[in-house]
């Protein structure tokens, strides 16, 4: 058999049913026996918006995501899609073209060797693992090893560069299963972690996408409801558990409420961290006040673990999800679970009281939509299982205060690597993976101008993704942070500005564009019934201050 007809058959083996990418010459015979297994390739409009597609398709079906570009250029730009796969943890194979091995050494168009662009070097730094295979019979140990980095421990993107006479070479046939055999990682430490909840007076649990990536809602929800824990989430954790939960103080950070930084400011003196490298995002507006005596961080990787917060802290190394059950496990089959100091009552009542920080309304003219007022509208339209993808940029920061997560695991958001744009993709690959399920894609001018043409990948593949554009004509991070810091703003304005609506609309997608909350709540309710995708596009205040200033001051 063809290289590309064992790759393909493994692809399908391992449940991959869509493969998303831009092909080329050097990539092209491995099309063909896509289409003979079944596999729908989905053709992108550029190979980042493939790496974007191919991880939301992998974080919803919780599996591989496949993305294949052709040498050179169709190489580089899946380097973004990398990076923000490897900041979310996202198992993704990432196969790249190279015009074939045996003329390596002369020159050749758009080689991605070491005497042209070398892509294995590229995506070094955001991968797990690059590889370029330069003989047939090295294909099998290669993709093992690309899977086993990718699917498993601390899983993210592994990139394979295959020459175009190693992809038509004949192979014996050969399958290889994604590692479910290999165990995850448990930590000695949590009888030590048992230890200091119990004895802690004023905990507080504080939730990263980490939860998502692990899948450990249930865990982590237990955890909470059994130990009375008030819940605090970064901003990439926003999804990790339901904000209109009792306990739930709402987001700490870039876009934080007021409940959750006056609890912080009261004396906690154990924080239980689960996933969360607390970043910067994570940590905005974080005075020295609110330091707590003691960490318990459960993480999979122990790079930032004791970095942010110079505090004693317990390692809980390793998969969440097996080492929250495992600790829930044993406490309890002990006395009951631990009674700590604090109530849920008085959690729910922190939480009640402090509400949400409001940001500031600007003076804008009458009849300019808040948007505040738009992401409310939102959630008021969109059922309450529907799945959002945050793009990076204001809008999903109004989202972290003011859109309320009903259902834990249906808003995912980045704090980390923060690519533009990639939650259309994202969003896309989503739909892909569960076509059942309302799947949102919450993004900005900004955003949609960058990798916008993706609606376009949903309408050719009838994919009937929501996508939601707030409008305000500018960069507004950049715009409202530059102007906060100098007193002006360069560079971050549109002279001429988009309209979302018409775009969406030439490029085969219905568009809306709406100016106050019950058109938004109108436009999504007509979006819901559309067989393809829907741009709804909201303009909303250019004055309004988003809530990000915590990154540049601490706010008192």
């Amino acid at each position: 058999m063809r290289v590309t007809q064992v790759l393909a058959a493994n692809f399908k083996k391992w449940g991959v049913d869509h493969i998303f990418g831009i092909p080329g010459k050097p990539i092209s015979p491995i099309m063909l026996d896509f289409d003979a297994e079944g596999i729908e390739f989905v053709l992108t409009r550029h190979e980042s918006g493939a790496g974007f597609a191919a991880s939301g398709y992998a974080m919803m079906n919780r599996t591989l995501g496949v993305a294949v570009g052709t040498s050179g250029p169709g190489g580089t730009n899946l380097l973004t899609a990398a990076g923000q796969a490897k900041a979310y943890h996202v198992p993704l194979l990432i196969l790249t073209g190279q015009p074939s091995a045996e003329d390596s050494g002369k020159a050749m168009g758009q080689d991605s060797s070491l005497f042209g662009t070398d892509l294995v070097k590229m995506f070094e730094p955001v991968t797990l693992f690059s590889a370029r295979v330069e003989r047939a019979d090295l294909v099998q140990r290669y993709v093992q090893h690309a899977i086993e980095k990718a699917c498993s421990g601390i899983k993210g993107p592994a990139h394979l560069c295959i020459p175009f006479d190693i992809l038509t070479a004949s192979i014996e046939p050969f399958s290889i299963p994604l590692p479910t055999h290999i165990p995850k990682l448990i930590s000695p430490n949590l009888d030590d972690a048992i230890e200091l909840i119990g004895n802690a007076r004023k905990p507080v649990l504080l939730l990263g996408k980490g939860v998502m990536a692990a899948n450990a809602y249930e865990e982590v929800r237990t955890l909470a409801e059994s130990f009375r824990l008030p819940v605090i989430l970064s901003p990439g954790g926003k999804g990790a558990f339901p904000t209109s939960h009792p306990l739930c103080l709402g987001n700490f950070g870039l876009g934080g409420t007021e409940a959750a930084r006056q609890y912080l400011k009261s004396g906690v003196d154990l924080m239980i961290v689960v996933g969360s490298k607390l970043s910067d995002m994570t940590l905005s507006g974080f005075t020295p006040e609110m330091m707590p005596q003691q960490v318990i961080h459960f993480d999979c990787d122990a790079t930032f673990v004791g970095k942010a917060l110079p505090v004693k802290t317990c390692l809980v190394l390793g998969d969440a999800k097996e080492n929250l059950q495992r600790m829930n496990a044993r406490l309890k089959k002990g006395a009951g679970f631990i009674e700590l100091e604090h109530t849920a009552a008085q959690a729910a009542a922190a939480a009640t009281a402090g509400e949400v920080e409001e940001t500031p309304l600007s003076d804008a003219e009458a009849g300019v939509l808040s948007a505040v007022d738009a992401v409310r509208a939102l959630r008021d339209a969109l059922p309450s299982d529907a799945i959002v993808f945050g793009d990076d940029g204001s809008h999903t920061f109004y989202a972290l205060q003011h859109f309320a997560v009903e259902q834990a695991g249906t808003f995912v958001f980045d704090d980390v690597f923060g690519a533009m744009g990639h939650a259309i993709g994202y969003a896309i690959g989503a739909k892909a993976a569960a076509p059942d399920r309302t799947v949102v894609c919450l993004t900005g001018d900004g955003c949609i101008m960058m990798h916008g043409t993706e609606v376009s990948t949903a309408a050719n593949h009838r994919l009937p993704v929501i996508f939601v554009v707030l409008n305000n004509g500018r960069l507004d991070m950049v715009d409202k942070g530059m102007s906060y810091n100098t007193g002006r703003s360069v560079g971050a304005i549109y002279t001429a500005p988009l309209d979302a609506a018409m775009f969406a609309q030439s490029l085969g997608a219905a568009g809306h564009r709406c100016f106050d909350a019950d058109q938004v709540r109108t436009a999504v309710t007509v979006a819901l019934r559309h067989n393809g995708p829907t741009v709804i596009e909201i303009m909303v205040d250019p004055l309004e201050i988003p809530p990000i200033l915590t990154r540049l001051l601490t706010l008192d």
